[in-house]
């Protein structure tokens, strides 16, 4: 399997980058917690770029491009901090009106059990959502986002992603049936995946660039031995994490190469990770300094910890992953 990025891909993925410098500098990243986390002139500039009609054919006003080329457009988000339910954005195009033009902004979660006996759902944004979206065993249900009765949770882990806690949601009407179900959950942990192995690039670019600035005894931080090992470590970690996406994506394009369910565990697995262990390193490449709010590390840890949740979180992905070697 080659893993060598196109002319086109690496492009696509320079496209991106600097879209995300442009709409989503770390101080607008920071001033959406006032917001929601979405704030709807970006996130029509984020449709405006494609980004939610990636698979949409050309003819339906997409790009025609595969998984290989949206997860590296995902990763790219990650690496911003881009908040916002954009994995459920993107699964809802040509099926919701509105979703691929960014008129519309969708959520979704997943509903297991039998009826009756449902845990109780946590839904992400649910303030900002035109549409929530439900995968069950049944298929796929839209529920009016306005009728779902959700307790907000007054301090959220990541600040820039506001949950409510629904005890039950109302009747809605079937969308798509199971097997769009369950193409979508395994579409969806894969770009969820590619966020998480952005956030886990991005720590090491700011974990490298602050241990050259920071000086004690007279040196940079980074020529310290201690320092140098968590520093590689997290590149490793980084790495391995993104060729286990990018085969993810591979695999989700050509199933015949091998099993897409254990290459896209595999890369759920990994991606957690390698995000969460990143930003935990990074902090403590701070020092006391990356216990504090100013510094943007603490940002990353919990948005790896929330992605961690969705599309089975890194436990179920190991536990999937023994199940299918």
């Amino acid at each position: 399997m080659d893993f060598e990025l196109s002319d086109d891909q690496e492009a696509l993925q320079e496209v991106v980058r600097k879209l995300c410098a442009g709409a989503f500098p770390m101080a607008t990243i920071r001033s959406l917690e006032d917001r929601g986390g979405v704030e709807r002139d970006l996130w029509r500039r984020l449709a405006d770029a494609g980004v939610f009609s990636l698979h949409l054919p050309e003819s339906a006003g997409g790009a025609g491009l595969g998984s290989c080329e949206s997860v590296l457009v995902f990763e790219e988000l990650g690496r911003a901090l881009v908040p916002g339910p954009l994995v459920w954005t993107h699964l809802a195009a040509g099926i919701v009106d509105g979703a691929a033009t960014g008129e519309l902004v969708v959520g979704g979660v997943e509903r297991r059990g039998p009826p009756g006996r449902r845990t109780p759902l946590v839904v992400e944004h649910l303030a900002a959502l035109d549409r929530l979206l439900v995968l069950d065993e049944a298929g796929v249900w839209e529920v009016d986002s306005a009728a779902v009765a959700g307790e907000p949770v007054q301090h959220p882990l990541d600040p820039l992603t506001p949950v409510h806690v629904a005890q039950e949601l109302p009747g809605g009407r079937q969308v798509a049936g199971p097997d769009t179900a369950a193409a979508w959950r395994l579409e969806g942990a894969a770009l969820t995946s590619a966020l998480l192995v952005g956030l886990a690039g991005a720590v090491v670019d700011t974990a490298v660039s602050y241990a050259k600035e920071r000086r004690q005894f007279e040196r940079p931080i980074g020529s310290f031995q201690a320092v140098k090992h968590l520093l590689a470590d997290m590149l490793v970690r980084a790495e391995v994490a993104r060729a286990a996406v990018y085969a993810a994506g591979a695999h989700l394009d050509d199933p015949g190469i091998g099993d897409v369910h254990r290459a896209i565990a595999g890369a759920k697995l990994m991606a957690g990770d390698a995000a969460l262990a990143n930003g935990k390193a990074c902090i403590q490449v701070h020092g006391g300094m990356g216990f504090t709010w100013e510094v943007d590390a603490h940002l990353y840890v919990k948005r790896a910890r929330v992605l961690d949740t969705i599309f089975g979180p890194v436990d179920a992905q190991a536990e999937a992953m023994a199940e299918l070697i």
